[in-house]
């Protein structure tokens, strides 16, 4: 699969505008975007530490992934997420190696990205996304 990057590190939260000021004024980083991702239900605000970038999601519906998430286990780490080349023959990639995927063919995700999950049961607990930026 070779991943160049970690292209973020999705952190489910209750409050975005709880969530921000830590980032902001103890950690000292710049909200860069805050995004509505309707497909997702998620509001999103992104940070970069480097070349990584720390992804809030809010649930924007109860019945979301991200509030069940949440209602399960709780504020915190959601996903991390790699950045790929050709995302769709990597999700393929994958499946034939046995992983189990959430997502066959990639979507569109936050900041115009395609992106795949791969489901946590095949990646040793932990949601992993593909994500891959398509040049303008």
């Amino acid at each position: 699969m070779n991943p160049s990057h970690i292209e973020h590190i999705g952190i489910a939260v209750t409050s975005l505008e709880e969530a921000i000021p830590f980032y902001e004024k103890v950690l000292g980083l710049d909200c860069y975007r805050i995004e509505e991702v309707k497909s997702q239900k998620v509001k999103t605000a992104f940070f970069k530490v480097g070349q990584t970038k720390i992804e809030l999601l809010e649930p924007t519906d109860p019945e979301s992934p991200v509030a069940k998430f949440i209602s399960k286990k709780g504020e915190g780490i959601h996903h991390i997420a790699f950045a790929v080349s050709n995302i769709n023959r990597k999700l393929q990639e994958a499946e034939e190696k046995g992983v189990r995927l959430i997502d066959n063919v990639s979507r569109k995700g936050a900041e115009g990205m395609d992106i795949g999950f791969l489901h946590p049961k095949s990646t040793f607990g932990v949601l992993t996304e593909l994500c891959e930026k398509k040049e303008e």
